[in-house]
């Protein structure tokens, strides 16, 4: 394909674009700016939540789309305004938060988009410091689920820690046919495993495809950059895709391999669409 067909870039942020010291390499910077003064279009797709992205990402930072929390929103970066959200029924919420609570799973319910940093967690007291390193992250924003009285309300996602065991995915899977589950590696600890409950069309690729069609951009003019499981719809979903060489092996066994998030990954994969200058 020609080098001139591209029109959006899309990127992962954590283990992608940013290096190890979470942040984001000259290298990598420049070609945002560059992508941005050829009328590329720029987006950042992450599984952060708002509130966590912002912290990430200075106000100025050169991009034109904040995808976030996998995809449960969408963020118009120059006009600064929320222009998608989804959520989860309060039924599911509560039939979900059950079988998660009589399978003694730690988890934490947000709430809808934008806040949904905030959020509601049920602690078995189990061995668990992924789980009770997020709670204190996020201390001043999260208050303990009460099983017994609590009326469960619409909610972003909800978001289980497991410690290893995954055995657990299937089962809610299979109970909920219009929920989406996403497995993430623990941005905390980087070993801990996430099960993230969305409404069935939240993913990284589902927002590509909807931001796609609004700003009239065929998929065959897209390009993405991933690292971890909860990419997987976005990197299927694009014409071009990569994982940087920190990816899983799996990973990199199933889409094309560019350079590590520490080795300026992001553009070692565009060198070969664009030519930076």
């Amino acid at each position: 394909m020609d080098k001139e067909t591209f029109k959006i870039v899309i990127t992962d942020l954590d283990g992608t674009l940013l290096n190890n010291n979470r942040e984001v390499s000259l290298t990598d910077m420049k070609s945002l700016y560059w992508l941005g003064e050829n009328n590329i279009v720029r987006v950042i797709a992450t599984g952060r939540n708002f509130f966590s992205a912002l912290k990430a990402l200075k106000d100025n930072f050169p991009i034109d789309y904040l995808i976030f929390s996998s995809g449960a929103g969408i963020f118009d970066w120059k006009r600064k305004k929320l222009i998608h959200s989804q959520f989860l029924p309060e039924n599911e919420v509560s039939q979900i938060s059950q079988i998660l609570i009589n399978h003694e799973i730690d988890f934490m319910i947000h709430e809808m988009v934008p806040e949904n940093h905030k959020f509601l967690f049920h602690r078995t007291n189990k061995k668990n410091p992924d789980f009770e390193r997020r709670i204190d992250v996020y201390k001043e924003f999260a208050i303990e689920l009460n099983p017994g009285k609590e009326k469960f309300d619409h909610a972003s996602q909800i978001l289980a820690v497991f410690p290893n065991d995954i055995s657990l995915f299937d089962e809610i899977k299979n109970k909920f046919n219009d929920i989406k589950i996403i497995r993430t590696t623990s941005p905390i600890d980087g070993d801990s495993i996430w099960m993230e409950i969305f409404p069935e069309t939240v993913s990284k690729g589902h927002g590509i495809e909807w931001l796609c069609k609004k700003i009239k951009i065929a998929q065959s003019e897209t390009i993405s950059v991933g690292n971890d499981y909860n990419d997987i719809d976005m990197l299927e979903y694009t014409a071009e895709k990569y994982v940087v060489s920190n990816a899983p092996d799996d990973l990199k066994e199933r889409f094309p391999v560019c350079n590590s998030n520490q080795q300026n990954g992001f553009t070692s994969a565009l060198d070969l669409y664009f030519d930076f200058i």
